[in-house]
């Protein structure tokens, strides 16, 4: 019974590494779409938070792809906003979390439900709490994270 729990621990101790090994290569994509999606924005219509100040969920039938990764959008017109200018709408770092760039200089998941539109840019973060931290230091925060932003990805 003992070599049966070496065993299984073992087991888990490499299942545990080879996720976050897995975890630190998706990390370096240009775009967060999560480690088993490929959709930005956990498939939010970019274009709404600027429109309609609100995450909106895309629709299947409105979709592109940009920079590797799968865009979804509510209605044909966000579509083509989108398209003739995605730098305007994709967000900020990537849909990385905007706090953990700039304030610990590393890649964190965003959570498309956290977001900001903040002079013109969209910004998303880690949680509500991340958030919270990130919004009263948002132009500290922006300036660090915009400098490592063309490093951290190489």
């Amino acid at each position: 019974m003992k070599h049966y729990w070496k065993y299984l621990t073992l087991t888990l101790l490499l299942a545990t590494q080879a996720l976050f090994s897995t975890q630190a290569l998706a990390a370096s994509d240009p775009i967060y779409t999560g480690y088993f999606s490929s959709k930005a924005l956990e498939g939010y219509d970019s274009v709404a938070y600027f429109t309609e100040g609100k995450p909106v969920k895309g629709n299947k039938a409105f979709k592109t792809t940009y920079q590797g990764a799968d865009w979804l959008f509510s209605s044909q017109e966000h579509l083509d906003l989108f398209t003739g200018d995605p730098e305007k709408y994709a967000p900020q770092y990537g849909g990385y979390c905007a706090w953990a760039l700039g304030s610990e200089k590393q890649l964190a998941p965003g959570d498309p439900l956290q977001w900001t539109v903040y002079n013109g840019k969209l910004y998303v973060n880690y949680d509500k709490s991340v958030k919270e931290k990130w919004l009263p230091n948002k132009d500290t925060f922006i300036k660090s994270a915009d400098a490592q932003w063309p490093a951290i990805l190489k």
